[in-house]
C-alpha cells in the first residue's frame, strides 16, 4: 500500500464532516461495495450511503469522488465521480450510483470512471496485492455547476474543481482480496 495522500499536493481547504451508514472511516468496505463487474465474489457494485454536514459558507454545489491511489496502474483508479449536486442536498442513499443514477438529486450526474462506466464500481484490489485505500470525498464548491459534461473523466473534474473547492470531507474505506 502506498503511503501517499492523494490530497497532499492540493491546496489546503477547510474540512467538514462526511459519515456513512454503509462504511465507517478507516474500516473495510462491506461485500456490497466490492465489484461484481470485476468478478469479486459477493461484489455488487453498490455505492455507499453518504451524509455530510458543516460545509463552508458560500457552498453552491457538491461533487463526490471515490478514488483508490493504491491501484497498480501508476495513476490510481477512479471508482465513482458525481458532479453538480445541489447545495441543498446533504446525503445520498445507498445505491445512488447505479446504472441510471436513480438515487441522485435532480441536476447531478455521474462521470465515467476508470472502468469506463458512468456509475459506482466497487473495490477490486488484485488478489495478494495487499490493502487498498478508497478515498470517499465530498467536495464543497463555490459554483452551482462545475461546467464539465458527463463525458469528462474524474481527473478532468478534479482539475476543473481545483479553483472552486471551498471545503473537503473525507472518509477512507479499505479493501483487500486474498491470494
Amino acid at each position: 500500500m502506498s503511503a501517499n495522500d492523494p490530497f497532499a499536493r492540493l491546496p489546503e481547504v477547510p474540512s467538514f464532516t462526511v459519515t456513512s451508514t454503509t462504511v465507517t472511516d478507516g474500516s473495510a468496505w462491506s461485500p456490497e461495495q466490492f465489484s461484481g463487474i470485476f468478478g469479486v465474489p459477493g461484489g455488487k457494485d453498490v455505492s455507499p450511503q453518504l451524509s455530510w454536514s458543516g460545509a463552508p459558507e458560500g457552498t453552491k454545489s457538491y461533487a463526490v469522488t471515490v478514488y483508490d491511489p493504491d491501484a497498480p496502474t501508476g495513476s490510481g483508479f477512479w471508482h465513482w465521480a458525481v458532479a453538480d449536486i445541489p447545495a441543498t442536498v446533504t446525503d445520498l442513499p445507498e445505491g445512488a450510483g447505479d446504472d441510471t443514477g436513480s438515487g441522485l438529486p435532480q441536476g447531478a450526474f455521474q462521470l465515467r470512471g476508470d472502468a469506463g462506466a458512468a456509475r459506482f464500481i466497487g473495490a477490486a484490489p488484485p488478489a495478494g496485492h495487499g490493502p487498498h485505500r478508497y478515498f470517499v470525498v465530498v467536495h464543497a464548491l463555490g459554483v452551482e455547476s462545475i461546467g464539465v459534461t458527463a463525458d469528462a473523466t474524474p481527473a478532468v473534474l478534479g482539475f476543473t474543481m481545483a479553483g472552486h473547492i471551498l471545503g473537503r470531507a473525507v472518509l477512507t474505506a479499505t479493501a483487500e482480496t486474498s491470494a
